[in-house]
């Protein structure tokens, strides 16, 4: 029997980064019933088990989706053998991500040197997965032509390991994200080598593990007001 998510919370009521693996069609489907009253913002990276989707729904389920065959062979056909996964994000309806490619968004936060990449299109409310993958630089209103506007839609980003991933805050495209999406914070996330080799030195390693409360590395709030 599948575990819900209710099976894996912790203490403070969030998810636990105990794998419970909740289908992700369900994990779609819940997400969707609540979209009015859930900010864009927060389903970028929604495959990160240590990003601050851990309270709307199960990030394994949506790496799962990321790391398969489907996902990773198409991105190989557009960007070669070496394939880092970095972003995904999940849009309630495919209008939604309509709207973010005709206001020429696709790229624009993308922290990628030399700039270039795949996006991998999945409607995964179907008997069968529709997938669909363009070069980044190709992304325009027609690669939504197989896809019903009003279906969830999941957008798998990921950049091949030739390019490195800019983790500086003052890159143009990290502080155009700061500026203009405000929860998006693209130069802390985790990359994941999907495919082949990192033939760019990328740093694989930041990113993996819990954000670290703003007093950590200081007095607590309790023991300031004391002195």
């Amino acid at each position: 029997m599948t575990q819900g998510v209710s099976d894996h919370l912790d203490l403070a009521g969030r998810i636990s980064l105990i794998p419970a693996r909740l289908p992700v069609r369900e994990a779609i489907a819940r997400i969707v019933a609540r979209k009015d009253a859930i900010r864009q913002e927060r389903l970028s990276g929604i495959h990160n088990p240590w990003g601050h989707c851990l309270g709307l729904t199960d990030p394994w389920s949506f790496l799962d989706l990321c790391e398969s065959d489907l996902v990773v062979d198409a991105a190989r056909k557009i960007i070669g053998p070496d394939v880092i996964l970095w972003d995904s994000e999940l849009f309630a309806e495919a209008s939604r991500y309509g709207e973010f490619l005709s206001e020429g968004c696709e790229g624009r936060y993308w922290p990628v040197s030399p700039l270039a990449g795949a996006v991998v299109l999945v409607a995964v409310n179907r008997d069968e997965l529709l997938v669909r993958a363009s070069r980044l630089g190709e992304m325009s209103l027609d690669a939504l032509a197989d896809f019903d506007l009003s279906e969830p839609l999941y957008v798998v980003r990921l950049m091949p390991a030739t390019s490195r991933f800019e983790r500086d805050p003052n890159h143009p495209a990290n502080r155009a994200c700061m500026e203009e999406q405000v929860l998006v914070n693209y130069s802390n996330r985790p990359l994941w080598l999907l495919s082949g080799i990192d033939r760019a030195n990328n740093d694989l390693v930041s990113g993996f593990a819990p954000a670290v409360p703003v007093w950590a590395s200081g007095a607590r709030p309790s023991e300031r007001e004391e002195k």
